[in-house]
């Protein structure tokens, strides 16, 4: 080779280095950023905090309950006095059994312009008054019996009254039962019976009218802050007795769960969960993406170096040719 064709090759395979340095530069640089990126996802993936599911523990409380009768307390709150006796508040429930409770809706139908309403072939009256016309049941009774009707109606005229809140009049019809063979009393608001739209063509109601009848319902009434109660504990410091305003009562220990809130908060923690899983799952395959690109770029880094190492090799070949040049020409020249 000649020393012009040797001199050539030389910065040729410089060249060729300088660029296999840089492009190397390059990918290390590329990979520093990749590094930083993964990191940046691990900070992300140890800040997340981890859904916790629910303890029932958490929604179980120990209530105590006391029966006065009929009634039924539970006790809400237990101040201590520095007397010794305690601040008590409680529930109290029961059954009324001479409540408004709703009925089976029925359709009515329109007579006589609205001055009549029926329900199948019983007509509706007035609450408290005595039929105009024709009452199969109200027929069947004695004198006696139809008298004390009438009174017992009033009463459920202010019962109805009283329990939806308007001096509203109301209809009634009494329904045989198929199985006692007793009746029982309807109530309709009379207000809402008039208001309703009726067909044109059958006179009917369009939709089903409430109905009410006299039945049991649960009553709670809650009684805040009696004073000067006394407790008694057993062994293991649960209250087993309370007296109030002289009355001493047996305290039942019952352990509730709010069923309710529990699920409440089992389904946030599936959602949560979700979430987490969910976002995750996305951190994780950012990742293997970012490992996916690193380790191309750590193949094509070492393809690099064995170019890399075959340029110096070849690099250096050529440089002992220039050099045998030089030495040969000076010692032609000598």
């Amino acid at each position: 080779m000649g020393m012009a064709a040797s001199q050539a090759r030389f910065l040729g395979l410089t060249a060729r280095m300088n660029n296999v340095e840089f492009e190397g530069q390059q990918i290390n640089q590329q990979r520093t950023a990749l590094s930083n990126k993964s990191a940046s996802y691990y900070t992300d993936l140890l800040g997340m905090e981890v859904p916790t599911a629910p303890s029932v523990e958490e929604f179980t409380q120990t209530v105590y309950t006391f029966n006065d009768g009929a009634l039924t307390n539970q006790i809400t709150s237990l101040i201590a006095d520095t007397n010794g006796t305690y601040k008590v508040s409680y529930i109290r429930t029961w059954t009324d059994d001479f409540s408004v409770v709703s009925a089976a809706p029925s359709i009515i139908t329109e007579v006589a312009a609205g001055n009549t309403y029926t329900i199948g072939a019983t007509t509706l009256r007035n609450l408290g008054d005595a039929p105009a016309g024709d009452d199969p049941y109200y027929d069947s009774l004695s004198a006696d019996q139809k008298a004390k009707l009438l009174e017992e109606e009033e009463t459920f005229l202010k019962l109805l009254q009283k329990t939806h809140g308007n001096t509203d009049d109301y209809l009634v019809r009494y329904v045989q039962n198929t199985s006692t063979g007793e009746y029982e009393a309807i109530f309709y608001n009379r207000t809402e019976v008039e208001g309703a739209i009726y067909s044109d063509t059958n006179n009917n109601s369009q939709s089903y009218i409430a109905a009410y009848k006299v039945g049991s319902a649960e009553r709670v009434e809650e009684i805040k802050g009696v004073d000067g109660c006394y407790l008694e504990q057993d062994s293991t410091g649960r209250y087993i007795n309370i007296t109030i305003d002289g009355k001493e009562y047996a305290l039942t220990t019952n352990t509730i769960t709010d069923q309710k809130a529990y699920d409440d908060a089992m389904n946030q923690y599936e959602y949560d969960k979700a979430l987490y899983d969910q976002a995750i799952a996305e951190i994780n395959a950012k990742i293997e993406i970012i490992q996916a690109e690193d380790k191309n770029l750590e193949l094509r880094l070492k393809q690099l170096d064995t170019e890399h190492d075959a340029i110096s090799n070849e690099k250096d070949a050529v440089e002992k040719v220039i050099e045998k040049n030089v030495e040969s020409s000076f010692k032609t020249f000598g």
